[in-house]
């Protein structure tokens, strides 16, 4: 069946869908390898699930903003091709679930026509860009930051710099001090600042969550605004150019800033600048929708007898930096919101807000741009929805991933666990829908899509071995998050519990928390005050596996005994020519080039012609069985083992010194064009080569190939 593309579909999304819709085709006659097809699939946010056959959807949604019709057509989209139910996640992302392979390029077509992408929503790729949820109604910001969270998102989507990454690469903006998008966690960080008058922002390189989740480092205390997409992008070719690539847990960036050092990062960062596409970027403004403030009605007070509509109005409205207006922030248990609840949403919106929705950092939606007379009606809707939970990022409101549910890497229920801990604070800490100091985070495993490691309390999935069984486990995570100075901090592993003690465990540290806190202490700081010994001792009774029950060997929300599995791997083992498979992309990539060429678009024709050398190179040296790594050691190895061969260099340091050109010239129509024929000679030569080898030492043996998932 074909594929039904609307009109208003972009040139590029439409070939990007119709591409989609060829490579599983090529995926299911098995002329394209499972390998091949994963890394095709998953820049175009096809992400393998737990379960076989199915697929998750992840939709990107740059800083989280959302229209209300948009929101309509995911929920329709749901319906059709899933389960009718829209995940929100840390990302600020909607992901949907149980899609079939064959489905995914109309449920893109049908997404693309409300301008919604898939495109570079997984993979080693530039991420979602995530945003303050609050950015231009944010009291305490200096201005706002929306127009350049979407811009750096799209200066950067389908960009040839960071279509091939060794990792995937993650941006946030934050609009205030407060860093509300948590900057000091990823690969760059931005927080708004004003200096002299002028716009700008804090910079912060080389954070990082996972196993071994790193700060970032302070690059700038402030970088003009205008300076802020180039900085970014020369990073990225620092990243693309100097990055492991074949030891996948040392792959990101924060690995690489480690390695080098602060100063050495930044000096490279610096040589990338003559090829950079713009070497200032101004970035335009968005048409946004502002309303003139209404002072007569600012500093609203809500009076009635109704108990949870006074909590929810104290912990889930506040009054914007636009007098008199004001914005609603819903709690949504796990991030999950039915298709027809969403719809119902979106009906709202468009009867008492802006039609500018935000997913939130913590699963969670805000509504901005409602007048304070019409709050009960939003109220009344939103509870008939089960939307006017009061607590809305409070120690009440736990940020969680989908756990075993759905993901392959999780180790153990997080919903189960989550609902627990929900359940246990409300009956016994009804107070903590008040308490927006201390966060709790949980993921399914150690890699942290729940960001466990930047919570003030926070668990991730495990499992622990008692003799011949082995039964579900929290590994716990204390002093995260923000402090009383505001400073971001990375959590300790304190101890690891069963997970049926999870409630337990929260239980113990919030009372011992209320006693013996000092007034006004932040949780992470008095953690600080404590030690990690301290909290060690009162949680270790909760540890001992001697008095261990046998529900205590079943995981939340299960019956049967628990058993550690990573569910079923992304891609199965593959025999395939690498090397052949190597040069068919480089084919590719060279198109592309031409292609950019064609358009006159010159700085992008340059890298994907920068790009054919690097994966020509790999794939000779794979014909001699030389390994491969970053794409500098590609260049210095293919000039050292390559030299005076037919068809390539003849002197030491000639190839290094063409490749290693393209951050020496600017991006100019002459260079473009040079480049990319030396780029094709190059390529030719490294196929006569193999066809050469191959004649001498017959056909190549075909070879055996597992790759671990993405994540």
């Amino acid at each position: 069946m074909s594929i039904r593309i609307s009109e208003n579909v972009s040139t590029a999304a439409r070939r990007d869908i119709l591409d989609l819709e060829k490579k599983i085709s090529s995926f299911v006659s098995g002329s394209m390898t499972d390998e091949h097809f994963r890394k095709f699939r998953l820049t175009r946010g096809v992400y393998g699930q737990r379960q076989p056959g199915v697929q998750m959807i992840r939709i990107k949604l740059p800083h989280g903003r959302i229209t209300a019709d948009q929101l309509v057509r995911i929920a329709d989209v749901s319906d059709r091709y899933a389960t009718g139910n829209l995940h929100a996640t840390t990302r600020q992302d909607i992901q949907l679930h149980f899609v079939k392979l064959a489905d995914s390029p109309q449920l893109w077509a049908d997404l693309e026509d409300a301008s919604v992408t898939l495109k570079e929503a997984c993979g080693n790729t530039v991420r979602n860009v995530t945003g303050s949820a609050r950015a231009g109604i944010d009291p305490e910001e200096p201005f706002d930051i929306t127009p350049y969270a979407y811009t750096i998102f799209d200066y950067f989507l389908r960009n040839p710099i960071c279509q091939d990454m060794g990792r995937k690469f993650k941006i946030s903006v934050s609009s205030s001090e407060k860093d509300s998008a948590y900057g000091y966690m990823h690969d760059v960080g931005l927080v708004a600042r004003v200096q002299d008058g002028k716009r700008g922002f804090k910079v912060m390189l080389g954070g990082g969550l996972g196993a071994q989740p790193f700060p970032a480092q302070t690059a700038f205390e402030f970088l003009e605004e205008d300076r802020v997409i180039p900085f970014i992008e020369g990073v990225i070719r620092v990243f693309d150019r100097y990055g492991e690539r074949t030891k996948r847990h040392k792959a990101r960036m924060k690995y690489l800033l480690n390695d080098l050092g602060l100063d050495e990062m930044l000096r490279r960062i610096e040589e990338e600048t003559p090829a950079l596409r713009v070497k200032q970027y101004q970035v335009p403004g968005l048409p946004l929708e502002v309303r003139a403030d209404r002072p007569e009605a600012s500093g609203f007070k809500l009076e009635t007898t109704d108990t949870k509509l006074n909590t929810w109005f104290k912990t889930n409205v506040f009054e914007q930096k636009q007098k008199g207006w004001y914005a609603v922030q819903l709690r949504v248990l796990l991030g999950d919101m039915s298709s027809d609840t969403a719809r119902a949403l979106a009906g709202i919106v468009k009867k008492y807000a802006a039609d500018d929705i935000r997913v939130t950092v913590n699963q969670g939606y805000l509504l901005r741009y409602i007048r304070p007379e019409d709050l009960t009606a939003v109220y009344n809707e939103l509870n008939a929805l089960g939307l006017a939970e009061p607590g809305f990022d409070t120690t009440a409101d736990i940020t969680t991933c989908p756990g075993t549910d759905t993901c392959n890497l999780a180790i153990s229920s997080s919903y189960g666990i989550t609902r627990a801990l929900e359940t246990m604070m409300r009956e016994e800490f009804p107070d903590l829908v008040f308490n927006d100091d201390i966060k709790i985070k949980i993921s399914g495993c150690m890699n942290g899509c729940g960001q466990h490691s930047v919570a003030n309390i926070g668990y991730h999935g495990s499992s622990l071995k008692n003799g011949a069984y082995v039964l579900p486990a929290l590994q716990v995570l204390l002093g995260g998050g923000f402090n009383g100075k505001g400073e971001g901090l990375i959590a300790d592993k304190v101890i690891k519990i069963p997970t049926k003690r999870g409630p337990d465990s929260l239980r113990v540290l919030l009372r011992d928390f209320e006693t013996n806190a000092f007034d006004g202490e932040y949780y992470s700081d008095y953690y600080a005050r404590q030690g990690k010994n301290y909290f060690y001792t009162l949680l270790k009774p909760l540890a001992d596996l001697k008095t261990v029950i046998d529900s205590d060997y079943v995981d939340w929300d299960h019956t049967e005994q628990f058993v550690t599995e990573v569910g079923v791997g992304e891609c199965a083992s593959v025999i395939l020519d690498l090397v052949a498979t190597t040069l068919t992309e480089a084919q590719e990539k060279l198109g592309w080039a031409n292609e950019a060429l064609a358009e006159s678009r010159w700085a992008d024709a340059i890298y994907h012609a920068y790009n054919t050398f690097i994966t020509g190179a790999k794939a000779a040296l794979m014909s001699r069985d030389v390994p491969t790594n970053t794409q500098h050691g590609i260049v210095s190895d293919f000039d050292k083992t390559f030299v005076g061969e037919n068809g390539f260099h003849e002197a030491e340091g000639d190839f290094k010194s063409l490749v290693f050109s393209i951050n020496k010239q600017e991006p100019s129509e002459e260079f473009a064009r040079q480049f990319i024929t030396r780029a094709t000679g190059f390529l030719t030569s490294v196929q006569a080569y193999r066809e050469h080898q191959i004649e001498i030492e017959g056909a190549p043996e075909l070879q055996e190939l597992t790759q671990a998932q993405d994540s």
